[in-house]
Order: structure tokens, then sequence, then C-alpha cells
């Protein structure tokens, strides 16, 4: 069915032209499908060798390589549009009610539509996401209100093969996607600035993510409801995993989800909680997957922490640099730094994974995974040592105490200066985190998606400059003004090491 849809369309596209529309001048009322959308072209690093999705042979399985830089593309903007029957969308909004942190999935359709292409996954399954940011979709009690629904903006999961486990229950083999709402951003760009930082400066662990468009359709409405712009976002998981294989060195390793509290100190978490999630209680650090026995899983990562507690001098330098990629975690957190990240590992003990390679407990490579990074550029808080993110010092980012990893490899030279430089060279007039470049991209992507903002929960319905409103520092902005004492990226490099 899959690829006969498929074949349809190339056919139509072929015998009547590719209808390109301008988005200025089709700015679609809120609720209304454009189904002519944001079909931008581009030289995608499409690695996969079974992009079949034209038709061909239908006894062959398509089997699709690395599309994740066809699928996340930040040039384009991908259309969602999930479907799901009446007594599926009651029984998400039941269960929130009895239970608001609720993993259970629900049947849905998805037709998604990337660069002009349709893929069409039929009972695929959605569940709600988020921590503090979770919300019931429709507002009110009870079931849902038909046609006249109060729509709210909250973050959705896919799993395309939750029930059917095929390769044509995927979009280009991404078998799960995360669609966030732009909560407390209402510049519609922390995290995507954020995770194009990183892969920009070669943090191959970064997530891809882009924006896109979505519509959810609860069958029997007579239209469906516009959500607007969401952010798009690869997960981390084996897919994740296996993408990265090469570079991992191997996916049969274990990975962990870190939470609140995870401090990679022995003392403080010999007796920490971990392994699966239960559905109403995350352990501090979760099993998301493991390739072993969670009790030898357990004991390689008590194994690190009990290393980088106990080596000391040049054993310690030596196990570091070898059970550690150094290069790559101090890249990733001279990122993590300059974006004003506070609510991570260092600072708070949060919003992190951590991946080993191998599940032997003693031999192994230990990475660092940056993850949720909506709280940066300006979203600044009262937080762990920290009261202001654009000024504080990027040498001291949290208690050490607490969260020992990154002063243990800072105390060694080399691997100071490597973190040093990195900073300069996020900040030098060249660099990706300079204020006139960041503001360019920014303005580039506002520039695509700001005549689909408006949307019909009423919710974040203009781009403004402004970071969150809980914040504690509601001067900072990023493009409105360039002047160095409010403007973030001037004040944050103004801060860094000298």
């Amino acid at each position: 069915m899959y690829r006969v849809i498929l074949s349809l369309l190339l056919l139509f596209c072929v015998s009547c032209g590719k209808n390109d529309i301008d988005r200025a001048e089709n700015t679609p009322n809120k609720g209304e499908q454009n189904n002519n959308g944001n079909d931008n072209e581009n030289n995608s690093d499409n690695t996969g060798g079974g992009d079949d999705n034209t038709g061909g042979s239908t006894d062959k399985p398509i089997e699709w390589g690395d599309e994740r830089s066809y699928v996340f593309d930040l040039s384009s903007l991908p259309e969602v549009h999930m479907t799901i029957s009446l007594d599926e969308w009651n029984r998400m909004l039941s269960e929130y009610d009895k239970d608001n942190n609720t993993k259970e999935y629900f049947h849905c359709d998805v037709d998604m539509k990337i660069k002009g292409e349709n893929y069409i996954v039929s009972d695929a399954g959605v569940r709600l996401k988020g921590n503090t940011s979770r919300r019931r979709p429709e507002n009110g009690n009870g079931s849902h209100v038909k046609d006249n629904a109060d729509w709210q903006h909250c973050h959705f999961q896919f799993n395309f093969r939750k029930y059917n486990k095929d390769e044509e229950h995927t979009i280009r083999g991404i078998r799960k996607m995360y669609l966030k709402w732009f909560k407390d951003d209402p510049a519609y760009c922390r995290e995507i600035y954020c995770y194009d930082l990183f892969r920009r400066f070669g943090v191959w662990t970064a997530i891809e993510n882009c924006y896109c468009r979505l519509w959810v359709h609860v069958e029997g409405d007579k239209q469906p409801a516009y959500y607007g712009i969401y952010e798009m976002n690869e997960t981390i998981d084996d897919t994740y995993l296996k993408m990265r294989k090469d570079k991992f060195g191997s996916h049969k390793g274990n990975l962990w989800k870190c939470n609140w509290g995870a401090s990679l100190n022995y003392d403080r978490d010999k007796n920490a909680s971990m392994g699966e999630s239960d559905g109403s209680y995350d352990p501090v650090y979760e099993v998301e997957e493991i390739n072993s026995d969670l009790s030898v899983a357990k004991s390689q990562l008590l194994h690190f922490m009990k290393q980088l507690r106990d080596l000391k001098g040049q054993q310690l330098h030596d196990w570091l640099g070898q059970a550690i990629d150094i290069n790559l975690l101090l890249l990733t957190y001279a990122v993590n730094v300059a974006v004003g990240m506070w609510d991570d590992y260092w600072n708070n003990t949060n919003n992190f994974y951590i991946y080993f390679n191998s599940t032997d407990p003693t031999n192994y490579k230990f990475y660092l995974i940056p993850y949720d990074y909506d709280n940066t550029l300006g979203t600044s808080h009262n937080c762990g040592v920290q009261n202001d993110s654009g000024r504080h010092d990027a040498l001291n980012w949290g208690n050490s105490d607490v969260s020992p990893l990154l002063a243990k490899i800072l105390q060694f030279d080399d691997y100071k200066k490597i973190y040093i430089d990195a900073l300069k060279e996020l900040c030098s007039s060249n660099g990706d985190f300079y204020y006139t470049t960041s503001i360019a991209r920014i303005k580039g992507w506002h520039s695509m998606i700001s005549n689909y903002v408006d949307n019909d929960t009423d919710e974040d319905t203009k781009i403004k400059d402004r970071p969150a409103g809980w914040g504690n520092h509601s001067e900072y902005r990023l493009w409105e003004s360039t002047d160095a004492n409010t403007n973030w990226f001037r004040v944050r490099a103004a801060s860094m090491p000298k």
C-alpha cells in the first residue's frame, strides 16, 4: 500500500508538473491545510541505498539507510498530519486525567509531507511527552468536544512501528519522532539553534532536528486542528545508536537517560535508583537501551564513577583519555556553556544521556549526549551555583563537589586548553556563535516559519524576541538588540576565558 500510494503520487507529479507556490503570497488561515508546503530542495547527504519510494517491485522490502539528514532538514518545513479516532483521542484524555505522566501509546495514522513527497503510516503509535511541560492536548474535563474543542499545545511522540514491526511503518527508516511545541520560547528558535550549533561544531552525538507544521484530526470533526509550528526531533534510542555505530565503535553497549540528581558522583549516587521506568516513576539513571544484564550495566556505571573518584594525578589523566572521547566531550561542553544551558549535568545534575560502547564492566568508552536545550540563550534562572547564565564563569559552571566530571578533566592543562580553545573558536568573529552570524541564521529560520506560527490553540501565535517569562533576566535579546549589555551572544562571548 505504501509503495502504491507513493507510485501514484509520482505519476501524478510527472504528468502535472510541480506547482511551486511562494509561502509569503499564500499564507494559510488557522486550521487550513496547505498542501503546497515548503518544498525547498537541497543536496542532502542521503546515504541510504534503498530509496525506492518511487515504486518498483513490490516483493522486495524497503531497506532504508541513514536518512536523518533528509528527514530532519532545517532548510525544509515538513507537514505532519495526525488522524486519530474519537475513541482513541478520548482514551488519551482519560489516561492523562488518571495519570498526567502516562506513557501509554494510542493508535493513529500519520501522513507526512517532506520536500513534496508524502509518507503515510497507518496504525502508528502516539503518546504524550514532557516532564514539567506535559499537558492535556484538549483543555477541560471529560471527553472531546466535537468541532469546538479548546486545543492546547503539548508534546507528542510518534512510534511508527509500535503496532507493526516492518520497514513500511517508518518515515524513510525513521522509527520514532518527538514533536515538541515551543514552550516558554517566544523566539521559536532556542533548541533549534542549540542542536544546530552542536552539529556545526562537530558534536556528532547531538540529535538531528528541524521545524515542522502539525495538524491533529479527531475523526468526526469537520476539520483538523492546526497546532502550528513544532520542533521535530530525533529520539535517543537503539536506532540513534545504530545510525552512529561507526563513530561509537559499537551500538551494542549500554544507554542511560540521566534524570534529575544524576551526578556521576560515586559517594552520592552509589545507591541511586538505576533501572527501567515503571511509567509512574523514573529512576535517576533510567535504562534506555542495554545489551547486558541490568546488574552488569549497573556495575559498569558504578565502575566509571568509582574510577573518577579514586584515581589521581597521571593515572587519572591517562584513564580519562582512554575511557572518554575527551575532545568530543569538551567540544560538547563548550557549546553547552556558550548557549547558557544551566539545567545541565554540571550545574543541575539533569538533562543528559550517557552511553558506554561495550558491555564490559571495566573496558568501555564513555559518551555524554546533550539533551533538552529549550532553557537556553538568555532564559536564565536561579539554579545551582548560577543566577545569570549570560555572565557565569565557563570554568566553574556548576558545583564540582556535586558533579565532579568536568572539574576532574579540566584540572589537567592539556585538557583545559582544548576546552578554552573551543570556547574561543565559537565566539570568534569567524565562529558560529558570533552574534552577526547567529542572528542571520535565526532570521533565516524565521523567514521560513513566520507565516505559519498562528494556530488553533491561540497560544504562542507570534514570534517575540524574549526569554521565558519566568526567567530572572528579562533584558536578554537575540536579534532585536545588538547592544553589548543586552544581546545574548555578545554578553556571553564577553564572559568567556581570555
